[in-house]
């Protein structure tokens, strides 16, 4: 898709990949053929700039035709560079600018519980995302609301555009400044399907969940991983070729 449209973010597609085919394969009550189910859970990618993982994830499970893939980043496609609900099947909200997709997320889990609902509302976050205040503000309601239905999922993969988190602005300890705002936290591989499962899939608490999953950025193809470089870049078909023997499509 990437090489295709000579445009894309292909090290964070990588390190959020695992996350969403779990997810998507195994956590959300959803109806691809029916993608507005009016009980389905919600799921919010707020690290927008990674849509081309989650247009993959979404064609795989049957929400849009796979063919569709290789329009992505043209002209007249609904497949843009950042998702867009108006356009593609499976998401819920638009979003690019950071910091936007956890209060959204926040909005949906309050709205269940007003209408006494069971749904679950998840948002995958980058961490470098977590330099936006807006997110801090989002933490301190969900936890004071002790909105149980609500997941976020932080893509830790400690890499942003130009540079290392912890070197633009510190996120450590990052698990205490979540528990500090009442959130229940849990820390995993990110890469692991079966611990996501276990940790994405348990019943909800009396408080919101925040998943803290240590990733690589570009996981799986050597010379991308926890690559700075890599954040905004287009292989070449060398590169490609490359990238599909080490992961063995």
């Amino acid at each position: 898709m990437i090489q295709h449209a000579q445009l894309g973010h292909i090290g964070g597609d990588f390190s959020v990949t695992d996350i969403l085919a779990t997810l998507f394969s195994s956590v959300l009550h959803v109806r691809p053929e029916e993608p507005l189910w009016a009980e389905r859970d919600r799921f919010i990618l707020s690290k927008g700039h990674a849509a081309a993982a989650l247009y993959a994830t979404l064609a795989h499970q049957g929400f849009f035709p796979i063919e569709d893939l290789l329009t992505f980043m043209d002209p007249l496609s609904k497949l843009n560079g950042h998702p867009n609900r108006n356009k593609v099947p499976g998401v819920e909200t638009n979003t690019g600018p950071l910091g936007h997709g956890l209060p959204v997320a926040v909005g949906s889990a309050i709205g269940s519980a007003l209408k006494d609902q069971s749904w679950r509302t998840y948002v995958v976050l980058g961490d470098g995302e977590l330099q936006e205040g807006s997110n801090w503000e989002a933490i301190m309601t969900a936890g004071h609301r002790r909105l149980g239905t609500l997941t976020a999922i932080v893509d830790r993969n400690r890499l942003q555009q130009g540079a290392r988190t912890e070197d633009t602005n510190t996120l450590e300890p990052l698990a205490d400044k979540w528990r500090s705002f009442g959130w229940e936290v849990h820390e995993v591989d990110g890469h692991d399907h079966a611990a996501l499962y276990d940790v994405l899939s348990a019943e909800p608490g009396d408080r919101p969940r925040c998943v803290i999953a240590h990733t690589v950025k570009g996981k799986g193809v050597s010379f991308i991983e926890d690559r700075v470089e890599w954040h905004h870049k287009v292989p070449t078909q060398d590169q490609i070729e490359q990238a599909r023997r080490e992961i063995g499509e």
